[in-house]
């Protein structure tokens, strides 16, 4: 894997490729404290937090620093596990990476070595703050289930939590994202409980995605923390973007540049609001052979009210848009609109159309006065990158090599 995805500040975002590690030490209840052990001559070992520390926060960093040696050996463990640490080069500063688990205990243990070989010996231990209740992933998408590995160069990664988030930062700052190729792309909370990630340009084709969220022990808000860690890999396919204009009533398909089918189509016939086609760009959201289609907003007995089966629909807005067959409006398809709001097209246009369209595929339509909106299933990019980041909180980034 390539790059990775970094940042840090508040609101709802985690920009560009990223790797994150959080962190300040502390001692429980307010400034840093230290414990000291003097060893042989010349050699002393210091740990943050102090020995015997209770409350300590689970995004603390534990800080084993020598003096007149360098250390040999760092040990810190948990019932469940060690805290995984990274040495400095000149080998006299440890310090943990990630978070400790809430309503823990865990036991510190150094080694250091004087310049004559003599080594000293230290063992503390902290426990960390309690957790009144946890949180975890509801929802994470792309998954195999919904969505299969390879996905359109459009999809964005989804996440809702089963617990309100606070504190957003910090569970930001622990959503990470790498690729193979370079991206530049940002968080957005649409709620407390949905974030959801997008590029600022389409994913570059055939890029690996791996994106990992580490939340074990991660503070969600007042006494929520999280429960565990989960992950995700997925690729992006080849780029395939549909444009279709309901007023030239034809969509042209391109792969990765390149004219591959031009198809008739016949769009909302407009009159009443919804009846007309949002214009903008709409992602493929699912892949149906059949759909059962009603009457929006009119029952059984009254005027206008129908219910029909469809074929080879593709899903591409929450408001029931669907590019789907349409064989009782071809002769309409490429010079006139007279659906309900669906996108119409020909038995072999649909049938090739499911075949060849990947969920998270763009399809972007123009022509219509009534515009998708952001929230209207994964209408994404609809903001631009502005807008998209008003909702980030995690405003400051690197790009950076994984």
């Amino acid at each position: 894997m390539g790059q990775a995805i970094r940042g840090s500040s508040q609101g709802a975002g985690l920009l560009a490729l990223v790797l994150v590690t959080s962190c300040a030490a502390g001692g429980g209840a307010g400034a840093p404290v230290t414990a000291s052990s003097k060893g042989v001559e010349g050699a002393t070992v210091t740990v943050a937090p102090a020995d015997k520390a209770g409350g300590v926060p689970t995004d603390a960093t534990v800080l084993v620093a020598a003096e007149g040696g360098v250390l040999k050996k760092v040990t810190v463990r948990g019932p469940k596990g060690s805290l995984p640490g990274v040495l400095s080069a000149d080998g006299t500063q440890w310090r943990s990476r990630g978070t400790a688990a809430p309503g823990t205990s865990y036991q510190v243990s150094a080694s250091v070595a004087n310049p004559a070989g003599k080594i000293t010996e230290t063992t503390t231990s902290f426990s960390t703050v309690k957790a009144d209740k946890t949180f975890t992933i509801d929802s994470f998408m792309p998954s195999k289930d919904m969505t299969g590995l390879t996905v359109g160069v459009g999809m964005p990664i989804m996440i809702t939590f089963d617990q309100p988030i606070t504190d957003r930062v910090s569970v930001e700052r622990n959503l990470l994202v790498h690729s193979s190729k370079p991206v530049f792309g940002a968080w957005h909370w649409f709620d407390d409980k949905t974030v959801h990630f997008r590029p600022r340009q389409f994913w570059p084709a055939h890029t690996k995605v791996r994106v990992e969220a580490r939340l074990a022990g991660v503070r969600g808000g007042a006494g929520l923390y999280g429960k565990r860690n989960q992950d995700i890999n997925f690729k992006i396919g080849r780029s395939q973007i549909t444009r279709g204009s309901t007023q030239s009533h034809y969509l042209i398909v391109k792969r990765d540049g390149k004219k591959i089918r031009e198809m008739p189509m016949s769009a909302g016939q407009g009159g009443d609001w919804k009846y007309y086609t949002t214009s903008g760009v709409h992602l493929a959201m699912s892949r149906e052979p059949v759909t059962i289609m009603t009457s929006p907003g009119i029952g059984p007995g009254q005027s206008g009210y129908y219910q029909m089966t469809v074929y080879n629909t593709v899903r591409i807005s929450n408001s029931g848009e669907y590019i789907h067959s349409a064989p009782w409006s071809t002769g309409s398809q490429g010079y006139a609109n007279v659906s309900h709001g669906c996108v119409n097209v020909s038995p072999e246009n649909a049938s090739w159309f499911i075949d060849n369209t990947l969920i998270g595929d763009p399809i972007i339509i123009t022509g219509s006065p009534r515009k998708l909106e952001p929230t209207n299933g994964w209408g994404h990019w609809q903001e631009n990158w502005k807008q998209w980041l008003q909702w980030s909180s995690v405003k400051n980034f690197t790009t950076e090599s994984r």
